[in-house]
């Protein structure tokens, strides 16, 4: 895959393909601006061309998920030594190996591609979607027991997330370009760490009720069905990533099988990968690492976050910085917050 290049720091940062970018880069979940995309559609497999050429406001949603995703992604990561770093190049170096790293990258941008998409139908952005309809399904499953004897009725209604047209939309864009040949198992992987993210939001959509009736009684319940917030997603998916499973490709160059005796193999959640990572202790162009000099540590922590760990055992040092932050906050009526600015000392471990 080639190089990267950022328009802008990530809050509002938009990742665009250089000109030598692969095909696995084309259809990877890198969070790209969609005019960059859609500018480049010779490149795009023929999913992505069309949904550039008859949906662009679609694809200006799947650039938000893919945000939402590394967001997501550098939240999660944020005590670990990589912390999904979006500098210039190196997350394209990552994107280049098989490491769970990047299994993770592929699956939360995959999962904020579909949550984003769905959103937006549900907020009535989007023309081709909306509410999802409900006129076949059965009753809530916490409701389906309730007997008539207990006079609550139950309806669904309200603007329940249409999951379904998101999850397409995602499949449709982050799985179209498939590589051929010797590249076959990598995109195996990749396309099994797409559909892990997307079933960590489809699988996990909840029913919410409202209760109807006079003088606050429960008559009747109106249901629908919501996404998972993206922060539970994020968690579920982090799960999968400590448990991740190694696989080689087969003898056919079509299946994966688990590396090691007596593991099963991995089902369509869990998350994937086939090399292993490096320690990202030392900066590295070639493995995408910015070793972890500097980086804040707990001092205290046995965890990910312990400066033993996040240090890679070369020591840290205690500084005191001079913060201010907002205090002795009150509420005028109506409607305003007026807070104080407040110097506080804070004493900060970074690693050598």
């Amino acid at each position: 895959m080639g190089s990267l290049t950022s328009s802008g720091v990530f809050g509002v940062m938009c990742w665009q393909p250089a000109r030598s970018l692969s095909d696995r880069a084309v259809g990877s979940p890198l969070v790209m601006d969609p005019n960059s995309i859609c500018r480049k559609t010779k490149r795009l497999a023929g999913k992505q061309a069309e949904l550039c050429q008859t949906q662009p406001e679609i694809v200006n949603e799947v650039a938000k998920g893919a945000k939402l995703g590394v967001r997501e992604c550098q939240y999660q990561f944020r005590f670990r030594r990589w912390n999904c770093t979006s500098q210039n190049k190196y997350f394209g170096k990552i994107l280049q190996q098989d490491i769970r790293e990047t299994a993770f990258v592929y699956a939360i941008t995959a999962a904020g591609v579909t949550h984003a998409v769905t959103q937006a139908c549900s907020m009535g952005e989007l023309l081709q979607c909306g509410c999802e309809a409900t006129r076949s399904r059965g009753p809530p499953p916490r409701l389906a027991s309730i007997g008539p004897t207990e006079g609550v009725k139950w309806e669904w209604g309200g603007c329940g997330d249409d999951v379904e047209f998101g999850y397409e939309k995602s499949k449709q864009f982050m799985d179209a370009r498939r590589r051929k040949g010797k590249s076959d198992i990598r995109t195996l992987i990749d396309l099994h760490n797409n559909e892990a993210g997307r079933l960590a939001v489809k699988n996990y959509m909840r029913t919410e009720c409202k209760c109807h009736g006079l003088s606050g009684s429960c008559t009747l319940r109106t249901c629908w069905k919501k996404m998972p917030h993206f922060r539970e997603v994020g968690d579920r998916l982090l799960e999968r990533f400590n448990g991740a499973s190694k696989v080689m490709g087969g003898n056919d160059g079509k299946t994966l099988i688990p590396v090691g005796q007596n593991i099963k193999p991995p089902d369509k959640q869990d998350i994937i990968y086939s090399a292993e990572s490096p320690d990202f202790c030392l900066p590295n162009r070639k493995t995408g690492s910015l070793g972890t000099r500097g980086r804040m540590c707990n001092s205290t922590a046995l965890d990910v976050s312990g400066c033993d760990l996040l240090c890679c055992e070369r020591g840290y040092r205690d500084e005191t910085v001079v913060l201010e932050e907002n205090c002795l906050c009150r509420f005028h009526w109506c409607c305003v917050v007026q807070c104080k600015k407040c110097s506080v000392r804070k004493e900060l471990s970074l690693c050598h």
